[in-house]
């Protein structure tokens, strides 16, 4: 049986053999994380003490004493979790509200976490849409309905985005359409509408990504799994509103059924786009989602998405990045984020920004012009696909959502950083 090393937490310094600034310090089976401000404060000291003890191989801990809040605990288990094997970690609670919100953060987060560090092989459209559609049904099962419209059906009920960017793969594209309607009257008004990119696998298409940066795009389905897990907790939390969730599943492959540089997509909605680059692919399915959302006429859209490295350069790989047109939206995602300890920062998006994706043969181009903002001009292309072309539509580039190599607090792969931010946003909006 497994010995469990107890944990304490303490805002103190280490005795002084232990050395300036020591993180941890040992007493038999005892570990004490010392969270001073040189050790980052108590939350990210918790955080990087869990990663030395899982660098140091430590299979079980327990938290013990009372130096130990909420934040402090779920940070250790953030930092904690290895997708190479399963820590356990026992919080140090009893039965009660802090244990039950940390027993719905880890549910939330590990599918999360596990459904996006996936293989691709084992992770397809399909299988990324079935997943996100019985995790949540196990959650609230006479609340939630829904249906996964796959293959040529798409094109048949006018989704042609996920078609095209899907068709070059064997595996069909998928489209989730779940709804969450605890009010039990079919007739009910649709709160909010979450959409999320769903890419199980990005080569870039014909405009082929290197090697290098093809390797981690098993997580190009990360705002997929984001908007599922942000779902799954606030229906944890006892979310009252009816949510109607989109999730846009395909893989993007390189075939001879495979789209190409040049060609139009005539979406639903009307609107034309021409492709000049197929590795801009996510803001092609989400458009889809985007317009299926907008026909529920909800008080609030939300689409989250891996969707531009121009993001992860504004911010890294700390923040996620939010884009609206309307201040007011906006400052409610930032809020969200603030309240559940999770970092965002607004990037620009203007009106202008409209103006900057210019096509030749179709109304707008997948990618914007030579100089301008890729961030933007991105989720400006989504704006085309939502009502009143972005109201009360706020888009989440989850620039800090996966790592690909480990750092001091979170282990390699996805982080579940934007789950939180989605669900209080749900609760609050």
């Amino acid at each position: 049986m497994t010995k469990v090393m107890q944990v304490k937490l303490e805002q103190g310094a280490a005795a002084e053999a232990w050395g300036e600034k020591a993180l941890l310090s040992f007493s038999g089976a005892t570990a004490t994380v010392h969270a001073t401000e040189a050790n980052g404060g108590v939350v990210v000291a918790a955080q990087r003490a869990a990663r030395r003890l899982d660098g140091m191989g430590v299979p079980a801990v327990a938290l013990a004493g009372d130096g130990w809040d909420l934040e402090s605990r779920w940070a250790f288990w953030a930092g904690y979790y290895n997708p190479l094997r399963d820590n356990r970690l026992d919080w140090g609670l009893a039965a009660g509200k802090q244990l039950k919100e940390l027993e719905a953060r880890e549910a939330a987060a590990r599918w999360v976490r596990e459904i996006t560090n996936g293989t691709p092989e084992d992770v397809s459209p399909r299988v990324l849409a079935e997943s996100a559609a019985t995790m949540l049904q196990k959650l609230a099962p006479d609340a939630v309905t829904y249906k996964i419209i796959a293959g040529d059906t798409l094109l048949q009920e006018g989704f042609a985005g996920i078609h095209t960017v899907g068709r070059g793969s064997v595996r069909e594209p998928a489209m989730l359409q779940l709804d969450y309607n605890p009010t039990g009257n079919p007739d009910a008004p649709v709160d909010a509408c979450l959409v999320g990119k769903g890419i199980t696998f990005d080569s870039g298409g014909y405009s082929i990504k290197p090697s290098s940066n093809m390797a981690t795009m098993k997580s190009d389905m990360g705002g997929a799994a984001m908007v599922s897990g942000g779902l799954a907790l606030a229906i944890a939390r006892g979310l009252d509103k009816r949510i109607k969730l989109y999730l846009c599943c395909a893989e993007n492959l390189i075939s001879g059924h495979a789209f190409k540089l040049g060609d139009i997509i005539r979406y639903k909605n009307g609107v034309t786009a021409e492709i000049l680059n197929t590795d801009a692919e996510g803001r092609l399915v989400l458009a889809d989602g985007l317009i299926a959302a907008s026909e529920q006429e909800p008080r609030w859209i939300l689409d989250a998405a891996t969707l531009t490295g121009a993001a992860k350069m504004a911010v890294g790989r700390d923040f996620n990045s939010v884009m609206s047109f309307e201040d007011e939206t906006a400052q409610r995602v930032l809020d969200a984020a603030a309240a559940e300890h999770e970092k965002a920062w607004r990037l620009p998006l203007e009106r202008f920004h409209l103006e900057q994706i210019p096509s030749g043969f179709a109304e707008i181009a997948n990618v914007g012009i030579d100089g301008s903002p890729g961030a933007s001009t991105a989720a400006a292309f989504l704006a085309r696909f939502v009502r009143d072309t972005g109201r009360n539509w706020v888009h989440i580039d989850l620039s800090g959502s996966y790592l690909p190599s480990a750092n001091d607090q979170w282990a390699q792969g996805a982080k579940g950083h934007g789950l939180r931010t989605i669900a209080r946003f749900l609760q609050d909006c």
